[in-house]
């Protein structure tokens, strides 16, 4: 289950990157676009960061990474899906569950240290 997770959120990653380059270009606002640019840089990294757990589970079957993955992956949704959102026109005032995205991440990798320091 880790791995196709991982797997999937890194096609989506790239669809949306696709889209972000091809088809918003001439159609969103440098701000826009900048939105985009971000949440797509972050949708990326930490879906590799999601695959990296995925393979550690596999190698390590021992390891706990349901808590950390999970965390990554609901901060992953919150994060780039309020600045994608954004990007399209949405209201601004999505912009304030951003940060909610940001700390979920946060936490998530610091857990993963956490428990690879415990193990």
């Amino acid at each position: 289950m880790w791995l196709s997770t991982a797997a999937f959120n890194l096609a989506v990653a790239v669809m949306l990157g696709a889209f972000g380059a091809h088809g918003l270009k001439h159609m969103a606002s440098s701000q826009q676009l900048e939105w985009w640019h971000t949440a797509t840089q972050y949708f990326f990294w930490h879906a590799l960061g999601l695959l990296a757990l995925g393979v550690l589970v596999k190698a390590v079957p021992s390891f706990a990474v349901k808590t950390p993955f999970c965390l990554l992956q609901l901060g992953l949704i919150i994060f780039c899906g309020s600045l994608y959102l954004m990007a399209l026109g949405l209201p601004r005032w999505l912009g304030a569950i951003t940060p909610v995205g940001g700390v979920l991440m946060i936490t998530g990798w610091l857990t993963l240290a956490w428990l690879a320091f415990k193990q």
